[in-house]
């Protein structure tokens, strides 16, 4: 199996620069490239091949000379990260290919051919010093490309993409079902309640009072730019936070459950709720999913997911009898048929693990 290990690192001055030249060059690359495209397709009917693309980098680099400053190999990867995009869009999984800008996250890949990984140091083309990495962990292997990054907050990350084996667990009698919520992140079906932690909404205050700040700021002010780089920090400090929670809990679940059962909820839709979508986005719901299905793999266990029009928090776990329709208001409720009550939520949470199985089988 293959696995990212991301690390933060601190460049020198000149690794600043050249990694600031390289991002520009690549931005300008993917834009240029991109409004080609765009025009012969308008102008003419035409889809531009990626040969062709690759082609044309060579009149590019001798129009502008200063893309020669940095590795050929960032700008061919940055061809191919466009073709990808683009193939996503007309396999209908993503939007039209938009412009890069100087303001976003900033990234660039290298393969082999631009970088060199030696004895515990990492050397990127056109630079003799090794990055100064902050490690963490030993790599498993020698890495087979690496992502360059640079987010709004002005940090430097490395991920480097090796080869690894995944070592399986022992195997479990243990199975849970969960019901993921909001006013506690997810239930299970033993009736265990994880608080949600609420991350944006512990710092909302905090952050509408720099975001003020920021609007009174001149544009283009050294000013603006400080209390910016404050902003950014303190997102980069509530997404970081959402997600050291997230893989604590995911691990939990891997580690002591051989199944995992779960509702496939649809995020993006649920997200176009305007009273709910900033909750929603809080808990992070979809990531929590992702983290539980890469590392059950890792693991060798199960993640077994129900239909998402299953009437879990309708139907009652006992006897089966199904409520025409239940509020998000009532929490909880007496079955008419067999008179068991129930909280909402681990009735929801018994009956996606009882389905849950059932499918395995």
């Amino acid at each position: 199996m293959k696995r990212a290990y991301k690390e933060r690192f601190y460049p020198n001055e000149q690794q600043a620069e050249l990694l600031a030249k390289s991002f520009g060059c690549c931005r300008f690359v993917y834009n240029n490239s991109l409004k080609y495209r765009t025009n012969a397709y308008y102008e003419r009917g035409e889809s531009i091949a990626h040969s062709v693309l690759e082609k044309r980098l060579v009149s590019l680099k001798a129009e502008f000379e200063w893309l020669k400053e940095v590795s050929s190999v960032i700008l061919q990867q940055t061809l191919r990260d466009q073709q990808e995009a683009f193939k996503n869009f007309w396999d209908k999984r993503a939007k039209y290919p938009k412009f890069k800008s100087k303001h976003d996250k900033q990234s660039i890949r290298l393969t082999k051919a631009a970088f060199k990984y030696k004895d515990g140091q990492l050397f990127i083309a056109k630079s003799k010093e090794p990055l100064d990495i902050r490690w963490s962990r030993k790599l498993p292997s020698e890495p087979s490309s690496i992502t360059i990054s640079k987010d709004n907050a002005g940090r430097y990350f490395v991920s480097m993409l090796c080869e690894f084996e995944a070592k399986p667990m022992p195997v479990t009698a243990k199975t849970v079902g969960i019901d993921l919520g909001l006013n506690n992140l997810f239930i299970t079906d033993s009736g265990e309640k994880v608080d949600n932690p609420r991350h944006t909404k512990r710092y909302e205050n905090k952050l509408a009072y720099l975001q003020r700040q920021l609007a009174k700021k001149k544009k283009g002010s050294k000013n603006r730019d400080k209390i910016r780089q404050k902003v950014a920090r303190l997102h980069a400090k509530i997404a970081d936070s959402r997600l050291d929670n997230l893989h604590k809990l995911s691990r939990k679940l891997i580690n002591e459950n051989q199944v995992v059962c779960i509702e496939s909820l649809a995020v993006k839709n649920m997200i176009r709720n305007p009273k709910l979508a900033k909750h929603i986005a809080d808990a992070s719901w979809g990531e929590l999913v992702r983290q539980l299905k890469y590392k059950a793999e890792w693991a060798r266990r199960t993640i077994s997911e129900i239909d998402r029009f299953f009437p879990s928090s309708k139907r009652c776990s006992c006897c089966g009898f199904v409520h025409e329709s239940m509020p998000l208001s009532i929490r909880n409720w007496s079955c008419p048929e067999c008179g068991t009550h129930h909280d909402r939520d681990i009735n929801a949470a018994m009956n996606i693990k009882t389905v849950g199985l059932a499918g395995l089988v």
